[in-house]
């Protein structure tokens, strides 16, 4: 028989075979219904993500991220010029678009280099921290992330001269590998630092951050995407390695606890962060949160205006943020977002005199420089990254992070789908990006007559709240707490009447 016969034989069979299981099982009402054909409705579903981004969709319809802004980051990240025929494809009257105010002599730009004063984290510890670039690269676990993954953004830093967080899922040996300089984030389940129990052992912890390569140290409280709730890694993900890295069983989900054994209230997770800092050696320690109001920054502000001990910086993630795996009312109603958040925090760290103490860093769904250069305006110090990056890697937005599929080889411990993944090609995407970032930021700082991106204020920009109305940031977003109070009220209100 020729091979083409072998092969309708074989389909024939498959189309009976598939019938016959479709008629008798008692699963799917639909494949009951229509034995084989009901399949494709189940095939279309399961592709229907992917596809629709390349077919259906506009350029600024998609979400999380629009198909715009995903070609910024791969045109950044490949070196390629970042520039637009024809004229934007924003809508310039859409509400909540945030402008800028361009200054009408701006700092000259020939022969401008991009070079910013650097950001000192703990300039009064024994080992200071000094960041040279606006953005950087935010907490993504090895676990979440392939090993592939974790090494070609751990050398990409290292090429621009930047710095990645570990993510929660501890330092593993490619972070390391890499060079790349590391934030070591102290997690719930203090993954690298536990016990069996799950509760927090020093000497652990003293044995990683004290590496060279750690140069900072923050505990998380919680991320944007899932206030509240502690991350989840699916078993499918758990390799022997990442157990051991981990310090956790492989045979069930990994589920983080919602909240630190350690500590309970504000004094005690600044005493946990003092803690740290000792063990560490003096390096700079900070903290991960998601505000949902004033009333916790101040408290953390009170006390570090106080004191001379405390977090040196605040890591405030947006209720915009990412993450492998979420449940949707969490991610769709908890937390506030990025940009009030900073305007909050900064407000209330001015008031209480505490704001030249602290650094500010803000997270969530930042990709180009002007959404960095709008979080640095709204108080932020400097920003980070996680789903900019990902794209670097070649993150299609597949939407398949919490499967243990994803199919360019970055969210999967799978080695045939990760061997998809030159961590030596993409390192290089990676460096390309972080520094396309900064040099966006440092356009925008020219073209506003400033010097450095310390300098942009509220003031210089404004936000569309209707067509045909453009109102500066500095009365959505004032200065002083109990006009922000009453102007948000407000704001709601013109934004439902509009």
């Amino acid at each position: 028989m020729p091979w083409w016969g072998w092969l309708i034989t074989f389909a024939a069979t498959w189309l009976v075979v598939g019938t016959i299981f479709d008629l008798l099982q008692t699963k799917h009402a639909i494949m009951r219904n229509y034995p084989f054909l009901g399949r494709f409705r189940y095939i279309f579903e399961k592709l229907g993500p992917p596809l629709r981004q390349y077919i259906v969709t506009s350029d600024l319809s998609e979400r999380p991220f629009t198909r715009l802004h995903r070609g910024w980051a791969y045109q950044a990240a490949k070196g390629l010029s970042n520039t637009q025929p024809f004229g934007t494809q924003i809508d310039q009257d859409s509400p909540g678009v945030i402008k800028f105010s361009p200054a009408p002599f701006p700092t000259p730009d020939l022969h401008a280099k991009d070079d910013m004063q650097p950001v000192i984290l703990g300039p009064n510890r024994s080992k200071p921290y000094a960041v040279t670039h606006v953005a950087n690269v935010s907490g993504m676990s090895f676990g979440a992330l392939s090993k592939n993954a974790v090494l070609a953004l751990s050398r990409g830093v290292k090429l621009a001269g930047g710095y990645m967080s570990s993510g929660e899922g501890s330092v593993s040996p490619y972070h390391l590998e890499g060079g790349g300089d590391l934030f070591y984030q102290v997690g719930p389940g203090k993954f690298g630092c536990r016990n069996e129990d799950g509760t927090f052992n020093d000497e652990k912890f003293r044995e990683v951050a004290g590496r060279e390569q750690i140069k900072a140290v923050y505990v998380k409280l919680a991320q944007g995407a899932k206030p509240g709730k502690g991350g989840v890694l699916p078993k499918e993900k758990i390799t022997e390695e990442i157990a051991r890295i981990r310090g956790i069983p492989r045979d069930r989900d990994c589920h983080s606890p919602n909240c630190h054994a350690e500590f309970s209230d504000t004094l005690g997770l600044i005493r946990f962060v003092n803690r740290l800092r000792g063990l560490s050696g003096g390096k700079p320690v900070g903290f991960k949160c998601v505000l949902g109001g004033e009333e916790f920054i101040r408290e953390v502000a009170q006390y570090i205006a106080q004191h001379d001990d405390g977090p040196d910086f605040i890591v405030l993630d947006g209720a915009e943020g990412g993450t492998g795996a979420a449940p949707m009312s969490l991610a769709d109603h908890m937390g506030i977002s990025l940009q009030e958040s900073l305007a909050i925090a900064d407000n209330v760290l001015r008031e209480e005199g505490a704001r030249d103490k602290v650094k500010l860093i803000g997270s969530g769904r930042i990709v180009t420089g002007a959404h960095a250069a709008i979080a640095l305006g709204l108080g932020a110090d400097l920003v980070h990254i996680a789903r900019g990056f990902m794209f670097d890697l070649g993150c299609i937005q597949a939407l398949q992070c919490n499967t243990n599929h994803c199919p360019t080889g970055i969210a999967t411990q799978s080695k045939w789908l990760m061997r998809g993944l030159d961590p030596t090609d993409k390192s290089r995407r990676v460096c390309n990006y972080l520094h396309a970032v900064h040099h966006d930021v440092m356009m925008i700082v020219r073209a506003l007559g400033l010097k450095d991106p310390s300098e942009i204020e509220r003031k210089h920009m404004s936000m569309i709240v209707e067509p045909g109305r453009r109102v500066a940031l500095t009365e959505i977003y004032p200065t002083s707490m109990k006009a922000f109070r009453a102007t948000r009220v407000i704001r709601r209100a013109d934004f439902s009447a509009a």
